[in-house]
């Protein structure tokens, strides 16, 4: 009998992610749930934390990953530089250091899924930011370059001025989208046909979303488990919505 496909979730011990993993495993997969903390179905991975992520990659590195989803997010009270830097620590520079820290490990056929947000619309953004964001040619490094003036110019009180919301969290999931694009144009010569896209969940009833949230965490994990599945030469650099794509 042949191997079942291992499906890594991040951010599973609850909500969203933890509907994926459910999904994936109905499916089939054999799903590595993780979270940040210890507990006996989840395996221990803080995306925080580069060392968490380095321990993580290696001892999974053996049997391969055909799925990442990474799920695991989060929304500070306030705004302020250090807020802006920690958001960006979990939301955006998490899922990069983590598909980073498995990328050579991931088989033929792999998928990439980045759970975003409507909230990571370009439109909230200036227009000359949006621009740059939306540019087709931009490269990892222009990416950070973006996302690390974004924490400059909160701490010098300038972001409004140069078109960024007073929004971390939307902020960090604009970033993630645009990094959806930068990985797959890095992709598109490897062989193994990686596909990487990210999902709006939609509003739902987590305990970020709130108990007012009109969707489910059975909707919510719809889209995600849909890029996580995708056949052989499906899209890859796009932003999905309700199981299509959508303009970012």
């Amino acid at each position: 009998m042949a191997a079942s496909r291992v499906a890594v979730v991040t951010g599973a011990n609850r909500g969203i992610g933890e509907e994926i993993a459910r999904q994936l495993a109905a499916r089939g997969l054999h799903v590595v749930a993780t979270s940040r903390e210890p507990g006996r179905r989840f395996a221990v991975l803080d995306v925080e934390d580069r060392a968490s992520i380095d321990a993580f990659a290696r001892s999974h590195a053996a049997a391969g990953v055909e799925v990442l989803v990474n799920n695991a997010g989060a929304s500070f009270d306030g705004f302020d530089a250090k807020v802006v830097a920690r958001t960006l620590a979990v939301n955006f520079f998490g899922p990069m250091h983590l598909t980073d820290a498995l990328l050579p490990s991931m088989r033929p056929g792999a998928r990439v899924v980045m759970v975003s947000s409507g909230m990571g619309k370009l439109a909230r953004l200036g227009a000359a930011l949006r621009a740059r964001f939306a540019d087709p040619s931009l490269a990892r490094a222009g990416l950070l370059d973006l996302v690390n003036g974004f924490v400059r110019d909160v701490g010098a009180g300038t972001h409004e001025r140069h078109g960024w919301p007073s929004n971390a969290y939307s902020v960090s999931k604009i970033a993630l989208n645009a990094l959806v694009r930068v990985m797959a144009r890095e992709l598109a010569g490897d062989a193994r046909g990686i596909l990487v896209n990210s999902a709006d969940p939609g509003w739902v009833r987590t305990r970020m979303g709130g108990r007012s949230a009109p969707s489910s965490v059975e909707d919510g994990a719809k889209t995600p488990v849909y890029l996580a599945l995708l056949p052989p030469g499906g899209p890859t650099g796009e932003f999905f919505a309700s199981e299509r794509k959508t303009a970012f």
